[in-house]
């Protein structure tokens, strides 16, 4: 069962991933990007509403367009985000950084849920809404770990387990998924880029399966997620790091 689904940040990483997935799997997609981003970085087959989560103006108006353009939404992925790194993009304090992540990352997503269970859907059947968190803060903690992204990153799994409490006898699935270190930009810019060539090549050997994961996988897990064969997982907070989360020292043990 498809329908429409809309997912936040799609222009690039796991975003991009899963809505080109989704699109395979006949969905009518539409991707949110910040304002200012061009045609060309979004993935094709896809409709485009500009997003900043930092504005609930913005917020509303997204999910009205949406419904307005395509009769309702069936399915939500919160994936939007900013991280230790990319947060920068906005500010180069520490504190105003801080608030951001918390902001965008847990009040934004926050504000995205409680817009879509107020819009309509365009089909029977349970809709779905699928939380992006992190290994980190959603799952277990490490050392060194920028405490605002854990924190929001905490938030947002802690509003999964809650939606899906009040939304246990609704028409709606609520998942939350934690990926590991997974190959994209800001991985990259957060951890990867700050390494030598040997440092790197001694980082990914410490990850679970000596690799990191595609954003592809990620993006199978959401498509998964999407479909009625999902719904015994309502409330679900999953860990998609490939064993990191139940092992969190593994990098550290791998280096000494």
């Amino acid at each position: 069962m498809t329908g429409v689904a809309l997912v936040t940040g799609g222009d690039r990483g796991i975003g991009r991933a899963i809505a080109l997935r989704l699109v395979e799997g006949g969905w009518r997609v539409v991707v949110t990007a910040l304002p200012g981003t061009g045609a060309a970085a979004l993935p094709p087959g896809c409709a485009h509403v500009p997003l900043d989560l930092r504005d609930s103006g913005q917020i509303r108006d997204c999910l009205a367009q949406v419904v307005a353009a395509q009769g309702g939404i069936d399915l939500l992925v919160n994936n939007a985000a900013v991280g230790s790194a990319t947060v920068a993009m906005f500010s180069d304090d520490p504190e105003a950084q801080d608030g951001l992540m918390l902001a965008i990352n847990a009040a934004g997503t926050l504000a995205m849920c409680r817009g879509f269970l107020a819009a309509p859907a365009t089909r029977p059947g349970a809709r779905k809404l699928v939380n992006l968190s992190s290994v980190g803060g959603g799952i277990a903690t490490f050392p060194g770990f920028s405490l605002a992204d854990g924190m929001s990153k905490a938030a947002i799994a802690h509003l999964t387990r809650q939606l899906a409490a009040e939304t246990v006898h609704a028409g709606v699935d609520v998942f939350a998924l934690c990926p590991g270190a997974t190959d994209t930009e800001m991985f990259r810019q957060s951890t990867l880029n700050h390494l030598t060539e040997e440092e790197r090549a001694a980082f990914l050997a410490g990850l679970p399966k000596g690799r990191l994961i595609r954003p592809e996988e990620i993006a199978d897990v959401v498509a998964f997620l999407a479909s009625p064969a999902s719904t015994v997982l309502h409330g679900a907070v999953l860990d998609a790091s490939m064993g990191l989360g139940v092992r969190p020292g593994l990098v550290a043990e791998r280096r000494h």
